[in-house]
């Protein structure tokens, strides 16, 4: 029989009526004929209230126990979605990921996927198993340690079934019923898109879309899974939904697909850099030793031989970069003084258009220039323009982009 990945999000499986719910859903499908692997996430808040649970226990906790109690909160979710389908006679059984096995590299709480195996759970579909409901965000590493994906990392499960099963389809359920060209609770106009590229949903999620994990659309990407994003909480249809394919399948598009924001960011500038080859080598080596995730970087026209340079970070990082810094500066690099903006934010568009229409980067700085928003940082890529902004123009800024580009429209 055909194969079909389900994934369901932890506000879909936040109490037993939601269980329910989705398991109608996942009986649905098993009447058309599919065999279907669902990947479960913990009850909603429930993973949240594990890891309180384990600071208070051990603030410098064991990373190795860390990954073996919030791992739980997906175990018990698995064992009472397959506890609801045989209340429903649909032969189903649960899933943990030592169980299947779900081989991870040993970084504990960031682990990656290295191999899933199929021989067990197809041996229990030639049985007559219908449903393998699986715990997601949860492997085994060689040491036999239990393992954690990361945040968002049932997501990243689900696709990489889907991969490993050859599924025709991996479906996302989620609270919302698809991928949108903005953020709704901040531009009314946005709109729900049918289908979306994988490049510009990859782009749109790294840029500060939360409705899937990147690594998650990585994967898809990598090993061609058709993704579809759907609500948990609304009628279906075949048609429901975001599709996210590959770039061949989209008929037409906008040129811009989307805006997407991060509220969440800082800009810090080292002014008087002594410019020198591999200062910059310096600098951004010893961010990444401390763990600071870097993104856009400037740096200023040499004069004197001295430079300044900036960059943006997650705004949660600013004192680990503050304290690299400080722990090179004298010796490896030489700079007066550090000036750091937390009130900044970065706005995105994307769009696979941009291949091959021009004029976009200059529609955009218009359009910001228009609603008096200054523009700190810019950074391009084939299908994205960024730029930092003021946070409290961050809304003016979305909602102004996406009537220019008139995204409430489609192609």
């Amino acid at each position: 029989m055909p194969t079909l990945v389900m994934k369901f999000g932890g506000t879909s499986v936040a109490n037993l009526d939601r269980i329910r719910r989705a398991a109608k859903r996942v009986g649905v499908e098993v009447a058309k004929g599919y065999d279907v692997i669902v990947i479960v996430s913990a009850m909603s808040g429930k993973t949240n209230e594990l890891v309180g649970w384990v600071n208070e226990t051990s603030p410098l906790f064991d990373a190795r126990e860390y990954d073996a109690v919030v791992s739980s909160g997906e175990n018990v979710t698995a064992g009472l979605m397959a506890l609801t389908l045989q209340e429903m006679n649909v032969p189903a059984r649960s899933w943990q990921g030592w169980q299947v096995p779900l081989k991870t590299t040993s970084a504990h709480s960031q682990a990656r996927i290295e191999e899933i195996g199929t021989e067990n759970i197809n041996a229990k579909f030639g049985e007559g198993m219908r449903v393998a409901v699986v715990a997601g965000f949860q492997g085994i590493s060689d040491e036999g340690r239990i393992t954690t994906l990361g945040r968002g990392g049932s997501d990243t499960t689900a696709v990489a079934f889907a991969a490993a099963f050859g599924a025709e389809r991996c479906d996302i359920y989620t609270d919302v019923d698809g991928v949108y060209t903005t953020d709704p609770r901040i531009c009314q106009k946005a709109r729900k898109l049918d289908r979306i590229s994988f490049e510009e949903m990859l782009e749109l999620a790294s840029l500060g879309a939360k409705v899937l994990q990147t690594r998650s659309v990585e994967l898809a990407m990598r090993y061609k899974v058709k993704l579809r994003v759907l609500s948990s909480f609304e009628e279906q249809s075949d048609e429901a939904g975001t599709l996210v394919c590959d770039e061949d399948e989209i008929m037409e598009s906008n040129v811009v697909a989307g805006v997407a924001y991060s509220r969440d960011e800082a800009q810090m500038t080292l002014r008087s850099v002594a410019d020198r080859p591999g200062i910059a080598s310096v600098i951004f080596g010893t961010l990444s030793d401390a763990g600071v995730n870097v993104d856009m970087i400037v740096q200023d026209i040499s004069e004197d031989g001295r430079t300044n340079m900036t960059f943006s970070l997650p705004i949660d990082q600013v004192g680990r970069a503050d304290k690299a810094m400080d722990a090179i500066k004298g010796e490896e690099l030489n700079y007066t003084e550090v000036v750091t903006d937390s009130e900044v934010a970065k706005v995105s568009v994307v769009g696979i258009g941009m291949r091959s229409q021009s004029g976009v980067a200059a529609k955009m700085f218009k359009v910001l220039s228009d609603e008096g928003i200054n523009i700190k940082v810019i950074t391009t890529s084939e299908i994205k323009i960024s730029v930092l902004v003021d946070r409290k123009y961050m809304e003016l800024a979305v909602q102004a982009l996406h009537d220019a580009f008139e995204l409430d429209k489609a192609a």
